[in-house]
């Protein structure tokens, strides 16, 4: 097997200084010396080879990793999986290990889309979690897989039961209504209207939603008369 120092060789070979000090601005909650500096599409391209060559286990067992670019590199070979019980099962043990918002956002299981009921039941296991980032993956499973076809009023109930001070996982929660307005106004509407969220998320959904171009003039400005001052 490959060990988990080879894969961080692969990563400094293809760094880039200067974008991990860009990366380093975009993720304030990570020190500047843990980014190696590989952009997105290399990480990829990476993860997809790692993941042919089935030399993977020992990497995404040897947690945790030091480098933001190494938690890049286990999510996006998750995402790669096939298999739901063997996605869930490294899902499952990385998740708490995700400490900011971009490697959480990174991940996007290809099994996912073939297993929505399972999925559905994961995503409410996991939005009652207490650590940030595994409620964050919740809420967005839930915004990139439930807001289309498969879609019920009743998945609005699980992002508005989250109760957080948590900025990135705030955000979240306002970026899911704030989609959810475009793609099913006539279901989540209620919930602005109601004043359903705490302030600062209310008054961001609505900062969101209209700056989207699927919101029509009229909804922008009927969202604007509901802002809690």
């Amino acid at each position: 097997m490959i060990e988990t120092k080879e894969y961080t060789s692969k990563l400094f070979e293809l760094r880039d200084e200067e974008y991990a000090a860009f990366q380093a601005k975009l993720t304030p909650t990570i020190a500047p010396e843990l980014f190696i500096g590989v952009r997105v599409p290399l990480v990829r391209k990476l993860a997809k080879e790692i993941y042919k060559s089935g030399e993977y286990l020992d990497f995404l067992n040897d947690l945790p990793h030091k480098y933001y670019d190494e938690n890049m590199l286990h999510g996006l070979i998750i995402s790669e999986m096939k298999d739901w019980d063997t996605c869930i099962e490294y899902l499952d043990k990385f998740l708490p290990y995700v400490d900011n918002w971009a490697v959480c956002d990174i991940m996007s299981p290809k099994c996912f889309k073939k297993n929505k009921e399972k999925l559905m039941e994961k995503i409410k296991e996991w939005v009652k979690a207490d650590h940030i980032y595994t409620c964050r993956f919740a809420i967005e499973m839930l915004m990139s897989h439930f807001l289309d076809e498969d879609f019920k009023p009743e998945y609005l109930k699980i992002p508005a039961s989250v109760k957080t001070d948590e900025y990135y996982l705030k955000m979240m929660v306002a970026w899911f209504f704030a989609t959810a307005l475009t793609k099913q106004w006539d279901d989540t509407i209620g919930y602005v209207e109601e004043g359903k969220l705490e302030k600062w998320t209310h008054n961001k959904i609505i900062q969101k939603a209209r700056e989207s171009y699927r919101i029509t003039a009229e909804q922008k400005e009927y969202l604007k008369t509901l802002k809690k001052g």
